[in-house]
């Protein structure tokens, strides 16, 4: 099957989802880290967090705004934290 013909029908089933013709096959769902009850959690700055996790204070912000979300490794290291706080203590020393 070419590309053109999945991605015709990943259309087709797009459309028939959304008509209500078809149910999902599959439903994915994340978690929305909050970032601002981690950092207060630990009792640090925006910019001490910043630091720890090699980003801007920028993003931290945007972060805690909700204007953005963590994705990828920022994401799995923020839940890391929130379960194991003693661990930011490990990233800051680096």
């Amino acid at each position: 099957m070419s590309l053109f013909n999945d991605l015709q029908n990943s259309l087709e089933e797009a459309i028939a989802i959304q008509q209500g013709r078809q149910s999902a096959s599959h439903i994915t769902r994340h978690e929305v880290i909050d970032v601002k009850a981690i950092r207060t959690q630990l009792n640090v700055s925006q910019s001490e967090f910043a630091s720890a996790l090699g980003t801007s204070i920028d993003t931290i912000k945007s972060w805690e705004s909700q204007r953005r979300n963590p994705s990828g490794l920022a994401a799995k290291v923020l839940m890391t934290i929130q379960k194991k706080p003693d661990y930011f203590q490990e990233l800051a020393a680096h």
